[in-house]
């Protein structure tokens, strides 16, 4: 009897002891929040993978702007990286050497055009706004002549919109430290990054699942090398039109052309919208002063796009990614209308990363299929041709 009553009550364990194997099944079994039908347990385990999904794309929404200034920093490395490695295949230096001769050069680049050009630049900047509101005022003029109710306030006002769009990253860290700050920030993380590249991508691929890493760093080079030659052939793009736009505006004798060449050149950054904007300024400098001149500015726009587009941009675009041209704009359009200024120049690389990650991801699923179908033959033990559809046996 005594024997019974003990295998009835639990056992005891005292406070100083180890847990007594019957505590353990006590607190051992299955907690209050375990679902017991396993359809409601997987339909639940669905819910949660839709609400983190859905957290993610709210938080990078949240913190968009961040995001786009990090990207930012990495067009800024991609640069420094590219121009290392270039010197790499003529200078036996180390890449901590080549990257500060990089940032040298573009610093010197800097001050030497602000000693060279800069009270010029200085008095044609202060002198362009006058110049393109006197133009402004003359076209809305000669609207009105023609009956069209046009005033001058309301094409500023358009024009701030534009120019300003909404701005949502400029304003916002614009608040904290100005566009000073980003550009630090920016400038920053970017030499951080191209200083110890393998540093960061061993960081992203361990964030990844062990058997997609393998994957994740051949995409991952994949997208640093096509960002290298995006920015190198945009660097040379820029430079050509910038050099020549400022040597055949001088030839012709329009005024503004050192000013003018370097806002073409800088321009240049953005495809499509850059060279409309530097055109539209170089018409309306030009017939500030005549017909002719305003005809010759014209001209010299339409040589210097003709041959960038034609013969420049096509020998880049060979070891670059192809993007078509409405899709650029598109995004362009997107973009600045959702962070302004920044958006707009960050919408090309972006785009181009976003391409080479589809072309990767297209790529391995073509080859699973390809697994897949030769396993499928190797099981059946049917030939080839017996499994491949009609359609492409024929065009075969």
């Amino acid at each position: 009897m005594a024997s019974e009553e003990n295998a009835a009550t639990p056992a005891t364990v005292d406070a100083n002891t180890p847990l007594g194997s019957a505590e353990m099944d006590e607190w051992g079994g299955a907690s209050p929040a375990y679902i017991s039908n396993p359809r409601l347990r997987h339909e639940v385990s669905k819910a949660l993978i839709w609400v983190g999904v859905i957290g993610t794309v709210a938080l990078a929404v949240y913190i968009s702007q961040a995001l786009l200034v990090i990207f930012a920093a990495l067009v800024f490395a991609s640069l420094i990286d590219g121009g290392s490695r270039l010197l790499g295949r003529y200078l036996p230096l180390g890449r901590n050497l080549r990257i500060a001769i990089v940032l040298l050069g573009a610093v010197g680049f800097l001050v030497w055009l602000g000693y060279f050009a800069g009270s010029q630049i200085t008095a044609q900047a202060a002198t362009l706004p006058e110049i393109v509101e006197n133009q402004l005022d003359r076209l809305i003029q000669l609207a009105r002549d023609n009956g069209m109710a046009v005033s001058l306030s309301d094409a500023q006002s358009m024009l701030d919109q534009v120019l300003s769009g909404v701005g949502t990253v400029t304003r916002a860290i614009g608040g904290i430290a100005g566009a000073v700050g980003t550009t630090v920030i920016i400038l920053v993380i970017g030499i951080y990054i191209a200083i110890e590249p393998n540093l960061y991508e061993r960081g992203v691929e361990w964030m990844a699942p062990r058997n997609g890493r393998s994957e994740l760093r051949k995409t991952l080079a994949e997208m640093a090398h096509t960002m290298r030659r995006l920015m190198a052939g945009r660097v040379v793009g820029m430079v050509f039109e910038g050099f020549f736009t400022w040597v055949a505006l001088e030839l012709f004798g329009v005024p503004m052309a050192a000013l003018l060449g370097i806002l073409t050149g800088l321009l240049a950054f953005i495809p499509n919208l850059g060279a409309l904007i530097s055109g539209i300024l170089m018409a309306i400098v030009g017939f500030s002063v005549g017909v002719e001149t305003g005809i010759a500015a014209i001209v010299v726009y339409f040589v210097v796009q003709t041959f960038d587009g034609y013969v420049v941009i096509p020998m880049i675009a060979r070891k670059t990614v192809d993007l078509p041209p409405a899709l650029v704009l598109g995004a362009q359009l997107v973009m600045g209308i959702l962070f302004g200024i920044i958006g707009l120049l960050l919408a090309d690389p972006l785009l181009a990363m976003l391409k080479v990650a589809l072309v990767r991801r297209s790529e391995v699923n073509d080859a699973a299929q390809a697994a897949a179908g030769a396993e499928e033959q190797a099981r059946v033990g049917v030939p080839p041709a017996e499994l491949t559809p009609p359609e492409l046996s024929q065009g075969a």
